[in-house]
């Protein structure tokens, strides 16, 4: 009887059987045709009762968005591709063409090693095809096409065994070894000759000056060798012979360091006991007590030109000229004549043990001259080649290593399907974008590759590495994976997508249990967008369950009041707001991707809670996490954002090119992805967000366009272009607009009762020149933080305000003292004349979150409501305050809005009777409370 099959393998099995068309995932309004043989046209995933609409389908208009975006767009057009590409060149030992790799965590001196480096080029390359979408610059276009032909040149690299990379040498011509390469020049076993006396020479140019990079190393391991370090622990040349390891070791050690850039002559002599370090043919080191010669260590194993045989050493990075070994010691005038012309030219002649000219310009091997035919291999210290489909910036070794590994070290291996996706995700939008097949073939031989490997795994084992905190961490990878198999149609494709499960969280969130206490942030987020594509493409309602949970739980429960989540990039207790402030609060990525699961879960089912959500975040941390000012080398854009009181952002974190730098390019590129959005059969419109914008409905054949200065003008007018077309449109009423919203069309008002929180439906058959406006006034209201309602965030409409203020401890401030009868607070705040959305309060000023300054800001105050105030009448009676922090006048004010000024005092009469039978207020004062409630007056 066959053993039964495990859950993974029923869904591989479903998969493989299931043949769907090959299709392109688009979006409405833009058709595309695949490249296979059979095109087919396809809308969005059948599951979407909503869809979104193209960015080239949505123009940006003047306004806040367009500016943001026109500083993004100054980057995208002046960032140097060439050193975006630099590591992956170099990875693949092919010329960099002098480029300098980028900072940070894509280089290789960045963190941990540069072990995430690659990712940045996806965000790159997908800021490109947005920003080529959204504007239909040639230059994106060219840019995309740069970087998609050189990653197509690279992956071809990565398939052959490496070869020589010729450079300009100190005679004539030089082998170079890029930095990142990780080759090195792998030599006979016979190349020392067992000799008694020997010289070493060689010619190289450096380009990096990490310690311990051999210029050549001939050992069994690290008990018997003989090497020659560019630089030892103190930064100078070190030769050493030993056959006892480290503590044996017979050494010579330079003077100073060998500079970076330029050739330099090494040479050393062993004989008689003698040993002479020469650089430049001057001796800089001798060593009289020198016994051991190659003949003491007999046959050696690992014979090599760049590589340590001890193995956390770097791998030398620069170029190889002139490598003759001899088998006597040169003296010293011999040794000067070879610092002008070649060995061969010279009275020494070729080494006569081994003789490396370096003068091949192609292939992978180096002959030997000195007539021992002992030819030389260009090797990686990695192996290789690597497999089908691989493509990244890095070796394979950190896939391998994940596969065993059972602990966190991102300096050993820090998410490489993390870096993946960012790779796969920018080569499905330059296809996208610009239909080139390159980008795609690139995107599906990924995928292919991950493939062929995780599926040979056991479930237990994928379980354990997707549980790994950063080294199993994937980002989004399987909604790449999906959208790649509504194109291919690649039975492997969708089967590759469900490898990805995490089980433990899947089944959490899709019983409702709240297990995110602890977890990292980022690394789960965009889990769930892909958890709702793969409900999309099979139908398993657990995945879509999941995410619906697990958004609930991070909203509001895990959220500031900017939209964004997390500490220190993880989740702490549920309502834990007040109690996880810090300066590091608030990962940018967090916000990138609740985002994209908000809008997700919209296409599913039309909360209005999503696109409140979606709002939120938005105008408030996503804009406020770029720098208002131009630059064409860095983003500028924020890593984390902090909360503490006079905290000052930092818009260009962690040296550089972080994923938060490379969400954010990604953000500034699509700020209209989410405007409007269609009912699947077409009988409908959503306008989400008020910004200004031209929707072209090429199925409706209409335009839309809308014109607004939201958020500083507290409403938007939508004006109707092209032909007839009968539709509904849904108005977003967002849930903070409780000060009325008012829709007319063509100057008459529409009837119904807009309700904040919902969308507000306007049914009819549109012409050209039809005119909606909408008005919406906006109120200033406090959110409170939920384990501290004292601690307060202030907001007018949907925009939250700032105190600009250096003091490091939150401000006092109070606000109800002329809080009107709809409980609007704006009557504390002064406007600054000419500065819209900029007040003053008490003497400091306050101001849009979304502003990318420098200034130090408060985003949380401290609520001091020290005295009974009411119309800016002074009951002469201090606010008394609950053991949570709450206090009479806001248990009042949680009334509003009261219809009249009787209805306010009612509800103050009601809260004063319950504080003094709670023993919390006396009935004197309570009586002042109520008469001054009475006998002050109230705006509206």
């Amino acid at each position: 009887m066959a053993p039964p099959l495990s859950r993974r393998s029923l869904l591989q099995a479903a998969a493989l059987a299931a043949s769907t068309p090959a299709v392109s995932l688009t979006t409405t309004g833009r058709a595309a045709a695949t490249v296979q043989e059979a095109t087919a046209v396809a809308a969005a995933p059948s599951a979407w009762t909503v869809q979104p609409f193209a960015l080239e389908d949505v123009a940006l208009r003047p306004g806040l968005f367009a500016e943001k975006r026109r500083l993004m767009l100054d980057h995208a057009r002046g960032y140097d591709v060439n050193r975006l590409l630099q590591v992956f060149r170099a990875n693949a030992g092919l010329p960099t063409g002098g480029a300098v790799a980028p900072g940070g965590w894509e280089g290789l001196d960045g963190e941990a090693n540069g072990n995430l480096r690659g990712h940045y080029t996806g965000h790159f390359l997908t800021m490109l095809a947005q920003a080529y979408r959204g504007t239909k610059e040639r230059v994106f276009a060219d840019r995309i096409g740069t970087m998609v032909g050189a990653l197509t040149e690279v992956r071809a690299a990565l398939r052959r065994d490496p070869a020589v990379l010729s450079v300009p040498g100190k005679f004539g011509t030089a082998a170079d070894q890029v930095r990142g390469s990780y080759q090195y020049v792998d030599l006979p076993a016979d190349v020392l000759g067992g000799a008694s006396a020997i010289t070493l020479s060689v010619w190289v140019r450096p380009t990096h000056d990490a310690n311990w990079t051999r210029v050549f190393d001939f050992g069994d391991d690290t008990t018997r060798y003989l090497y020659l370090a560019a630089r030892n622990q103190a930064g100078v040349p070190r030769f050493a012979i030993t056959t006892s390891g480290a503590g044996g070791e017979q050494g010579l050690d330079g003077t100073a360091a060998l500079p970076l850039n330029q050739w330099s002559h090494l040479a050393v002599t062993i004989a008689g006991g003698t040993g002479a370090l020469y650089v430049n043919g001057t001796a800089v080191a001798r060593n009289t007590a020198m016994s051991l010669t190659p003949a003491a260590l007999g046959a050696l194993k690992n014979n090599w030109l760049g590589r340590s045989n001890y193995s956390a050493d770097p791998v030398f990075a620069g170029a190889y000229e002139e490598f003759n070994v001899f088998s006597r010691a040169l003296t010293a005038a011999e040794i000067t004549e070879l610092q002008s012309r070649r060995a061969a030219d010279a009275s020494t002649g070729r080494g006569d043990l081994a003789s490396y000219a370096f003068d091949e310009t192609a292939g992978g091997t180096f002959t030997d001259v000195s007539g021992r035919n002992l030819t030389a291999t260009l090797r990686r210290t990695w192996g290789g080649p690597s497999h089908p489909g691989f493509l990244a910036a890095y070796p394979e070794t950190q896939f391998i290593d994940l596969e065993s590994r059972t602990t966190s070290d991102y300096t050993k291996v820090w998410a490489p399907y993390y870096t993946a996706h960012k790779i796969l995700r920018g080569l499905l939008d330059a296809y996208g974008a610009t239909d080139d097949d390159r980008a795609l073939d690139l995107a599906s031989g990924m995928c292919d590759w991950m493939h062929s490997r995780l599926s040979k795994l056991p479930e237990s084992t994928l379980q354990r590495m997707w549980g790994i905190f950063s080294s199993g961490e994937f980002g989004g990878i399987v909604e790449a994976v999906c959208d790649l198999h509504t194109i291919t149609g690649k039975a492997e494709h969708l089967a590759l997508a469900q490898l990805f499960d995490l089980d433990r969280l899947i089944d959490a969130c899709a019983a409702n249990t709240d297990i995110l206490d602890g977890l990292h942030a980022n690394q789960h987020i965009p889990i769930f967008t892909g958890y709702v594509r793969l409900y999309d493409e099979t139908g398993e309602e657990r995945y879509l369950t999941s995410a619906k949970n697990f958004w609930d739980m991070v909203v509001p429960h895990r959220m500031y009041g900017i939209g964004g989540t997390s500490t220190q990039e993880f989740w702490k207790a549920r309502d834990v707001i007040a109690g996880t402030i810090s300066a590091t609060t608030a990962e940018t990525c967090c916000a990138y991707n609740m985002l994209k699961l908000s809008r997700t879960l919209f296409f599913h089912e039309q909360d209005p809670k999503y696109m409140d959500y979606y709002e939120r975040a938005l105008y408030n941390q996503v804009l406020g996490s770029k720098q208002d000012k131009p630059d064409a080398e860095k983003p500028l854009v924020t890593y984390f954002i902090g909360l503490t009181p006079g905290h000052v952002r930092d818009y260009t974190p962690k040296q550089g090119t972080t994923c938060c730098e490379g969400t954010g390019m990604e953000s500034a590129t699509k700020y209209q992805d989410s405007v409007y959005f269609a009912k699947a059969d077409g009988s409908a419109l959503y306008v989400n967000l008020y910004s200004p914008s031209t929707l072209t409905w090429a199925e409706k054949g209409v335009t839309v366009t809308q014109t607004t200065g939201f958020p500083e003008e507290q409403g938007s007018t939508l004006a109707f272009g092209g032909g007839r077309a009968s539709f509904t449109l849904r108005l977003r009423v967002p849930s903070w607009a409780t000060a009325g919203f008012r829709v007319t069309v063509n100057g008459r008002a529409v009837s119904g009762t807009p309700k904040p929180g919902n969308y507000f439906e306007v049914s009819r058959t549109w012409r050209a020149g039809d005119t909606v406006r909408i008005a919406m006034p906006f109120r200033t209201r406090v959110e409170k933080a939920l384990d501290d309602p004292s601690l307060q965030t202030l907001f007018h409409g949907p925009v939250n305000l700032v105190a600009r203020d250096a003091a490091t401890e939150y401000l006092k401030v109070g606000l109800y003292r002329d809080a009107g009868l709809s409980g609007d607070l704006s009557h504390s705040l002064t406007p600054v004349p000419g500065e819209p959305l900029h007040f003053t309060l008490d003497g400091t000023e306050w101001a849009p979150f979304f502003e990318g300054t420098e200034d130090p800001t408060h985003a949380y105050f401290r609520r001091s409501e020290p005295k009974v105030v009411f119309g800016g009448r002074d009951s002469g009676v201090a606010n008394p305050a609950k053991a949570d922090g709450t206090t009479l006048l806001d248990e009042v004010w949680a009334g509003a809005p009261f219809r009249n000024k009787g209805a306010l005092v009612a509800r103050v009469r009601s809260t004063v009777d319950a504080w003094v039978a709670a023993g919390l207020l006396s009935r004197a004062d309570g009586d002042k409370v109520v008469s001054t409630a009475g006998t002050a007056s109230y705006r509206p």
